[in-house]
């Protein structure tokens, strides 16, 4: 191994170099009007939609008293938080990462001292610095304009932090995964945008889950939005709402291992699939 090598594989300058490339991802991401517009306001705008067309009617899961009703602002607040996590991680990252390997960025990165794993570092350091970004204006939005209200204990906030940066790590590396998938860059919107958008619409995300099929959901059990959606429901909802799912719980166990399990797999996509250049190209 040669001293360049050497010095390439040491942890201290892969991690300095990597936060760099966050700051620049960010950077660049912000600049890129159409992608600010359709991955990071596209949540908090389908929001405003939603809140604004549905506001007369009744509350959601009323008792039979008539109290504890919420609104369809507070009902549909976690299913876009979820669709935030999905659209900045899977389909910002798979699309974004083919688009460098057709004009030749990944090429031009492959030949410089940038390692790898920086790289990596980068990609997933800017989804979860523009994650949160666009949660923090989501949930400003729906508890300042249509007063959803916001957790209100620790154990709400606790759960819904590690489901959501459990989401982003799986998000992140299943992005980086399918960037593979897509044979050029020009292909890739057309390839990852209506996978994604399908489930979502079968995961909670636009819909009343417990509405859709059984069989539907359980469909959409074998895959990661569903599980997200389901996190952040368990965390914005009131616990009662979990009668709703499809086993009447919140099932924040099995939630955790599927996220985990999808991450394994964007992994090991990553490791087969990702390249500086195609082996074909």
């Amino acid at each position: 191994m040669t001293v360049a090598e050497r010095r390439a594989l040491r942890p201290g300058r892969t991690l300095r170099l990597g936060a760099g490339r966050v700051v620049w991802e960010v950077r660049q991401y912000f600049r890129e009007r159409d992608t600010v517009f359709f991955t990071f306001l596209f949540p908090t705008v389908i929001f405003l939609v939603f809140a604004a067309a549905f506001s007369s009617r009744d509350p959601i899961g009323v008792r039979p008293d008539g109290t504890g009703g919420i609104s369809v602002a507070a009902y549909y607040l976690p299913g876009l938080v979820a669709a935030g996590v999905v659209l900045s991680g899977i389909q910002n990252l798979g699309i974004a990462i083919a688009q460098e390997r057709s004009d030749g960025t990944l090429k031009r990165l492959g030949g410089s001292p940038l390692p790898v794993v920086s790289y990596f570092i980068g990609k997933a350091g800017s989804v979860l610095v523009t994650a949160a970004i666009q949660l923090v204006l989501l949930l400003a939005v729906a508890h300042l304009l249509f007063g959803v209200a916001l957790p209100g204990d620790a154990t709400h906030w606790f759960r819904f932090a590690w489901v959501f940066l459990l989401s982003i790590l799986m998000a992140a590396v299943l992005g980086i995964g399918i960037s593979g998938i897509p044979r050029t860059g020009r292909s890739a919107s057309a390839v990852i945008v209506p996978i994604l958008l399908v489930l979502q619409f079968v995961s909670g995300v636009y819909f009343t889950f417990s509405d859709l099929p059984d069989w539907l959901q359980t469909v959409a059990g074998f895959f990661p939005v569903k599980w997200v959606a389901q996190g952040m429901r368990s965390a914005f909802l009131p616990e009662r709402f979990a009668a709703a799912e499809q086993h009447g719980t919140w099932d924040l166990g099995t939630a955790a291992l599927v996220l985990v399990a999808w991450t394994v797999v964007g992994l090991v996509a990553a490791r087969l699939t990702f390249r500086w250049v195609r082996r074909d190209g």
